[in-house]
């Protein structure tokens, strides 16, 4: 399992998001991917700065699953339960699921689909 986490633009910024514990989540996230297997990685833009701040989770034999507005303590915890359950492969919990979204190469592809 991979966990990329995108900072450095505008994701994970101080500037962006001055209440978000960035370094927190980061550890966190760092912590539950080991627990999990995996390891994780920082992206300097995945290039969807209107969803900031961007976690995708991938795990091989399994699509890569997109977040969005990871910017709040639960979200990480919903983060952490998940992988902990298997992530990709596994059931998205609801709350978790307010978080999806689509990657940029797949929503300009259906944003021309009408």
């Amino acid at each position: 399992m991979r966990i990329t986490v995108c900072q450095d633009c505008c994701c994970g910024t101080v500037k962006k998001h001055p209440t978000t514990n960035h370094f927190s989540h980061l550890r966190r996230l760092r912590e539950a991917a080991a627990k999990a297997g995996g390891t994780v990685r920082i992206s300097q833009c995945l290039d969807t700065c209107e969803t900031s701040n961007v976690v995708v989770v991938q795990a091989s034999g399994h699509k890569p699953v997109w977040f969005g507005w990871v910017l709040h303590d639960d979200a990480i915890a919903d983060l952490e339960r998940w992988l902990a359950a298997g992530g990709p492969g596994s059931p998205v919990p609801d709350t978790l699921e307010l978080h999806r979204i689509t990657p940029p190469g797949l929503r300009a592809a259906t944003d021309g689909a009408e």
